[in-house]
């Protein structure tokens, strides 16, 4: 059917008051706390299970608290889909209050090998386990799981086929970034988001701006001026932001360095607006490799 005569079809039904609404959707209510969580949970219920976000695009995820309606969403909910590892923790009580009344929650992230925040053994784990396509591909195939006891539906076979294409991105990710040398292959970042992508990719974090992996911690002056220092001696040519945290600071560290240092965006923890290119988990892993290569090659 073309677009128009769905349009047409679509007025004919609010003409005779057919017309279904939220209230008369019987299909099972999923609720992703992150626009990215929100989409692989997307890719994996097709039609058949309706999709809320709790956080909305651009927001950071660490300090995001629900309002009323969005808790009464929770507790309403036949499955809670979240990052975890204490990423949503402005969401802890909400989540707690609907666990209580019976509802299942998902946490993806310590079920994907969580590394340790910083590489350390003995740090706290590390949240951002989406910049590693190969995890997010294992935590499709988790919400499948989790919605197979839930009802009937296509949830495996289309998590399969959706971890295919995750891991078919990882190899062309690997090939995009392959022109950067090794010796280029260093990052410094508003707050210690990626760890797993580093890890994936053979890249260094040698600083970030924020201390740990949170983002409610104020930039440390004396280390930055530390973290300046080592830009200049590494040679470092770009400082990478993030779109759900102000730039800022950023901005002031490369005017700091001085020379030829640019301030590149990247998106973390928020797909980006419709159009900007990382409006899909998929297009979001494109867009900051490409920004990556750019910036570094």
């Amino acid at each position: 059917m073309t677009r128009a005569a769905v349009a047409v079809v679509a007025a004919l039904l609010l003409l005779a008051g057919c017309e279904s609404t939220p209230e008369d959707d019987q299909r099972p209510l999923v609720v992703a706390s992150t626009s990215i969580v929100g989409d692989l949970v997307g890719q994996v219920v097709g039609d058949e299970a309706q999709v809320e976000v709790l956080i909305p695009i651009g927001a950071d995820p660490h300090d995001f608290a629900p309002s009323a309606r969005q808790a009464a969403s929770l507790r309403d909910a036949d499955l809670v889909v979240t990052s975890g590892l204490d990423l949503e923790a402005g969401l802890a009580d909400a989540l707690a209050a609907a666990e209580e009344e019976g509802v299942p929650i998902l946490e993806l992230g310590p079920a994907l090998d969580p590394r340790p925040l910083g590489g350390s053994g003995s740090g706290s784990p590390d949240p951002h386990w989406w910049l590693d396509p190969i995890r997010a591909a294992r935590g499709v195939q988790l919400v499948a799981e989790r919605l197979a006891r839930i009802g009937a539906g296509d949830w495996v076979a289309r998590a399969a086929g959706q971890a295919g294409e995750l891991e078919a991105l990882d190899d062309e990710l690997r090939t995009s970034l392959a022109g950067i040398p090794a010796k280029c292959r260093k990052l410094v970042t508003s707050h210690d988001a990626f760890g797993y992508f580093a890890e994936r990719y053979d890249f260094a974090v040698i600083g970030v701006l924020i201390p740990g992996g949170a983002t409610q911690a104020a930039p440390d002056p004396q280390a930055l001026a530390e973290l300046a220092a080592v830009i200049r001696d590494e040679g470092v040519p770009a400082i990478f932001a993030e779109t759900t945290l102000p730039i800022n600071v950023a901005e002031a560290l490369a005017a700091e360095v001085g020379g030829e240092v640019r301030v590149v965006v990247l998106y973390t923890g928020s797909l980006g607006e419709p159009g900007s290119g990382a409006d899909t988990y998929v297009g979001l892993l494109r867009t900051n490799v490409g920004r990556i290569v750019e910036a570094l090659a």
